[in-house]
């Protein structure tokens, strides 16, 4: 469990033949609902990927995918809970800053933030969809929209977050 480390690496350090599991787990499996992404080194075989995966099953979502995705899983779930944690803040700053008292603002948009990820997780939809649904033309939501899906705005901005983790795991590498 460490960011950009490839297999390779480990096993240079390790005696040879050495089954090697690299996994990515994030923050939220301290609650049990995390995510971790795992890939199997050479030496490594299927009862290796079932011992990681009830090992990282006990605390949220496991998927096994190829290692050259590791970089990409680390910038998505491993770093994503920082992501969330940002939204977070700026969310309670925004509705502190319009006169709501910090322990409604948090409760508010916790609560708003956890119902959104289960009516996701839920319903099976995808968030556009969702997106669409809650918002009525020229209302409220709209007008908000267009500031945050606007030029340079969270989609373009989430691309080149992502893509600067991505690159920093890779770089970790070396």
């Amino acid at each position: 469990v460490a960011a950009g480390i490839p297999l390779a690496a480990l096993a240079a350090h390790l005696p040879s033949g050495m089954p090697l599991v690299r996994a990515m787990p994030n923050t939220p499996c301290l609650v049990g609902e995390g995510a971790t992404g795992f890939c199997l080194g050479l030496h490594a075989g299927e009862r290796d990927a079932e011992v990681a995966s009830a090992l990282f099953g006990a605390v949220g979502l496991v998927e096994r995918v190829p290692e050259a995705s590791m970089d990409a899983v680390t910038a998505v779930s491993g770093s994503g809970p920082a992501y969330v944690f940002a939204f977070l803040e700026a969310l309670y700053a925004a509705a502190e800053a319009l006169g709501l008292d910090e322990g409604l603002a948090r409760r508010l948009v916790d609560q708003t933030v956890v119902g959104a990820a289960r009516l996701v997780r839920e319903s099976g939809e995808h968030p556009a969809t969702l997106r669409q649904r809650v918002t009525s033309p020229g209302g409220t939501t709209a007008a908000a929209l267009d500031v945050l899906m606007g030029p340079d705005g969270l989609n373009e901005l989430m691309a080149k977050a992502i893509d600067a983790a991505t690159r920093r795991s890779k770089e970790l590498a070396s």
